[in-house]
């Protein structure tokens, strides 16, 4: 950490939790009323005054307490900062599953120090779990210890993904999946990156790719998922970024990534 203004990775970790459960708290208070439904992208890309009211939350929050950091919200809430750490906030990734009311979604917050993800949360309003983690202090579900996921080969693995709100896109994602079905044990589309990638860190899942995320979507639950003993990769040498995310224990990632190379996961037009 270069920035001294920036704070300790701790300290850092401690506040995206108290911010990731706060925020939760307040969806979780929301989540049984009228919602008011819009759409943002496509007519499937969801949004919800409480995706953006769980914002302005977590914004305000931040003002108060860190205001030199800068913010980038999904939902458009963001500032720019002098201190060298950036917020990165989703409010409800999986608002999908929100609105219908699958308890699978979650809050996301992380803190980047100089670019660099450093320490995240992600909280789930219905189960009332938090993932969290900082850069080189492992990963944990509330105290417990992640340790990643069981050590199996490619053709026993569970595999989860998420698919994007463009159609063509969708259509390509299919055809990844359809070649790569057979050559893993099954396929799971729970419909919120961030906690695809904790459940990897906590073993519930083998391993995870999906294309088009943006940076809300993974900064917390990649960093949960690296802690925990997972390898993320881009595929061809490549860091891992919107193009393609995947990541798995290190047993499992080179078949893996290798895998999705061969099938052409990164290529997102048919």
């Amino acid at each position: 950490m270069t920035t001294s203004g920036a704070g300790s990775p701790a300290a850092l970790e401690h506040l995206a939790v108290e911010l990731a459960e706060g925020a939760a708290e307040l969806v979780r208070s929301q989540a049984h009323g009228q919602l008011d439904v819009g759409a943002k992208s496509t007519s499937t890309d969801l949004v919800t005054e409480v995706d953006r009211a769980a914002e302005r939350w977590l914004v305000a929050e931040l003002a108060r307490r860190r205001p030199a950091d800068a913010v980038l919200g999904e939902e458009g809430g963001g500032r720019s900062g002098t201190s060298g750490v950036r917020w990165v906030l989703d409010p409800i990734d999986g608002t999908v599953n929100f609105v219908l009311g699958l308890p699978i979604y979650a809050v996301s917050v992380a803190a980047e120090v100089d670019g660099s993800v450093t320490a995240g949360a992600v909280a789930n309003p219905v189960t009332g779990e938090t993932f969290h983690a900082r850069l080189g202090g492992g990963a944990y579900l509330g105290g417990q210890r992640l340790r990643g996921p069981r050590d199996i080969p490619l053709e026993r693995a569970v595999v989860g993904t998420g698919f994007g709100y463009d159609a063509a896109l969708r259509a390509r994602q299919g055809a990844v999946v359809a070649h790569m079905l057979p050559r893993v044990a099954d396929i799971r589309r729970l419909g919120a990156a961030a906690l695809d990638l904790c459940f990897l860190g906590a073993g519930r899942i083998d391993a995870y790719f999906e294309v088009a995320l943006n940076p809300w979507d993974h900064a917390a639950g990649g960093l949960v998922a690296a802690e925990a003993g997972c390898v993320a990769s881009g595929l061809h040498g490549r860091t891992p970024s919107a193009t393609l995310y995947a990541a798995a224990g290190p047993g499992l990632a080179e078949p893996f990534f290798a895998l999705l190379e061969e099938i052409g996961a990164d290529v997102l037009s048919m």
